[in-house]
């Protein structure tokens, strides 16, 4: 409890110091809200008065207060290009990433962790070269170029799934995992080789210790061995990086959703990007940022269930 209660201030702490950063940089760019709202043509006396009216001649830190203490209140303002509370626009958009990041880290942990056992356990062989080069492949090659692929070969030439758009689960479950295996791919693709090789050098480690040997001198099977009890041993640092990269893939999702015109936290962050909504970025960076934090947070705590060594002072 104590550890938790460290690691929740700690948490708190960077939020604070991410929502000054964001704030400070969105607020130094050319340009403000009026003038987005009102367009370059309005006359400076509309300008003077609807910033007056939004607050933006009071201080830095008197916005930044009122900023952070909507968000407190669930409020993070109205977006500029589209006319609604981000509130809603952010819990719409966070269920269809949230949906991509699943999957992604789902067919990268299902593909990563075989291909990292069987290549521990054939080291220096032909099935190790292979299980390294598809890692080597995956690392290699951008998000960007693997959708690409996918568009063209999965999509256009095989006709197998959408190649853009997203459907609700509300509306039609099957369709929305259609729209999302593609997306899901291209992130999960490049997860998978860095817990490919994850996987491999903590199985090489562990296989190598003495308690492998005692469990091989008492004659169990070898699948027993490498999957009851190096895997178990050797699982940890694995969950580490795929938690990491949990909070990551919300970061670099931005260019696979442009790129699928699939419309989730990436495509709005994007969205506000592209057209100067300064209320919508900071709250996209900061909702990202949140995600990664608690995500980190949550892989810690389940140390102790994967491992029962693992102790927290």
């Amino acid at each position: 409890m104590r550890y938790l209660l460290n690691r929740l201030a700690l948490l708190l702490l960077t939020l604070l110091l991410i929502s000054i950063a964001t704030f400070i940089l969105t607020n130094i760019l050319p340009g403000d809200v009026a003038t987005m709202i009102l367009g370059t043509r309005s006359s400076p006396e509309k300008l003077a008065a609807l910033q007056n009216v939004l607050g933006l001649n009071d201080p830095l830190v008197v916005q930044y207060w009122r900023w952070i203490w909507g968000i407190l209140q669930g409020d993070f303002g109205v977006s500029l290009r589209f006319k609604v509370p981000i509130t809603t626009l952010i819990g719409q958009k966070i269920l269809a990433s949230g949906m991509v990041v699943a999957l992604s880290l789902m067919i990268a942990i299902v593909l990563a962790i075989p291909l990292g056992i069987i290549g521990a356990v054939k080291q220096n062989r032909w099935q190790d070269t292979l299980s390294s080069g598809i890692a080597l492949t995956g690392i290699s090659l951008p998000d960007f170029f693997w959708g690409i692929l996918l568009i063209l070969v999965v999509s256009r030439g095989l006709g197998w799934l959408p190649s853009s758009g997203y459907v609700s689960p509300a509306v039609d479950f099957w369709a929305a995992i259609q729209h999302s295996i593609l997306p899901a791919i291209a992130l999960g693709f490049g997860l998978m080789a860095q817990l490919t090789r994850m996987t491999r050098s903590a199985m090489l480690e562990v296989i190598s210790q003495d308690f492998i040997r005692v469990c091989r001198a008492k004659g169990l099977a070898e699948g027993n061995v490498i999957l009851k009890h190096a895997l178990r041993n050797a699982i940890a640092p694995v969950v580490t990086v795929a938690g990491l990269q949990l909070g990551y893939l919300f970061g670099s999702i931005i260019v696979v959703e442009t790129l699928f015109n699939y419309t989730g936290m990436g495509w709005l962050t994007y969205q506000g990007l592209i057209n100067r909504d300064i209320p919508l970025i900071q709250a996209t960076i900061f909702v990202i940022a949140t995600v990664f934090m608690f995500s980190n947070l949550i892989v810690d705590m389940i140390y102790t269930a994967l491992d029962p060594r693992i102790t927290f002072d």
